[in-house]
């Protein structure tokens, strides 16, 4: 079969043909009906030093089922879309917070240290697993399963009310689908980027207002002026960059919430410990979570029709992908069909 991977020893990224893998113990074989190039997958530091096939957002259908996965409320055929690490045992009380720090030390990240999705095939732990709504069009879901669902639980867990103020730093494919969410939370939502066009595809999907952080050096003021001369309520930062994170406290109100998702080169050096004693800004952190909290983020998905905007693509145009990501090029999530 086809596959998409990095390869160490050339430094970048290949399309090979590898064999086809088969279901392991409490495992999917699935057949992958389309992958989504992530940011993340961009990092190379982590990986070994052999070729894995690249990729952890991915949909497909169910081809065969192991014993151990029998009885689980899955059946061959069925349409999933499923989380990434594998190995774990789902149930420890470091699984419960996070598969990364399974108390086995057995976790693995798919896309990463094991193949992952941009293959015609690719096996899939069933406590990973989620059956997708079916008004849910199957080739636009892939990003939902790492970009969407953590956009969906930030947003959520930002305390808000409806009617309050939501800012959303950073309107690449995590801000744009979490503009969604929050406008389907009845949130007000303000799209902060340095790229107009990225901007404009804020405003598409919804944004009541967008401002470039970059060129306009009074945004700060301006964002102030539109929620009432105080700040918004959260501000959630899904951009990588510590400039962006900078920035953040200057548009929140007293007692606004930071929420932390984008994860940047180095510490965020302006969190001062006398600003949250006092209360001036609060912070939290989310991410993809565990997969026991990923049915609800599916479930609201499918409910308000929420769809990523993408560019849909063949596996043989991976190593483009990658560049035009590298470069900055990619406005819209690209996803590969197979």
């Amino acid at each position: 079969m086809k596959a998409g991977q990095w390869d160490p020893k050339s430094q970048k990224v290949v399309v090979s043909d590898i064999p086809k893998p088969s279901a392991g113990p409490g495992q999917f074989l699935v057949k992958i009906q389309s992958a989504s190039l992530c940011h993340s997958d961009l990092i190379t530091a982590m990986r070994p030093d052999y070729p894995v096939t690249l990729g952890h957002e991915g949909v497909g259908y169910i081809e065969t089922i192991d014993p151990g996965a029998e009885g689980k409320g899955f059946k061959v055929g069925d349409a999933i879309g499923f989380n990434y690490f594998i190995g774990c045992c789902f149930e420890c009380e470091a699984c419960m917070v996070h598969n990364l720090w399974c108390e086995t030390g057995k976790s693995k990240l798919q896309g990463f240290v094991v193949d992952g999705f941009f293959a015609e095939y690719a096996v899939v732990d069933y406590q990973n697993a989620v059956l997708l709504p079916s008004n849910l069009d199957m080739s636009k879901t892939a990003p939902l399963f790492c970009a969407g669902i953590t956009a969906f639980h930030s947003v959520d867990s930002c305390e808000l009310k409806p009617g309050e103020w939501l800012a959303v730093i950073g309107c690449g494919g995590l801000g744009q689908y979490a503009i969604q969410y929050a406008k389907a939370m009845g949130y007000k939502t303000i799209g902060l980027d340095i790229n107009d066009s990225q901007l404009e595809m804020a405003k598409q999907v919804g944004a009541d207002a967008v401002f470039n952080s970059l060129s306009n050096k009074n945004y700060a003021e301006e964002v102030k002026k539109l929620t009432g001369g105080k700040g918004v309520h959260a501000a959630a930062v899904y951009s990588a960059s510590n400039a962006a994170y900078a920035g953040a406290p200057s548009i929140l109100r007293i007692g606004g919430l930071l929420m932390v998702i984008g994860i940047a080169p180095n510490p965020l050096d302006f969190i001062s410990t006398f600003d949250l004693t006092t209360g001036k800004y609060r912070v939290k952190a989310d991410s993809t979570g565990i997969p026991q909290r990923m049915k609800k983020a599916v479930d609201f998905t499918g409910k308000h029709k929420i769809e990523a905007a993408v560019d849909f693509r063949k596996i043989e145009d991976l190593p483009q992908m990658v560049e035009d990501m590298h470069k900055g090029k990619a406005e819209k999530r690209q996803v590969v069909i197979f």
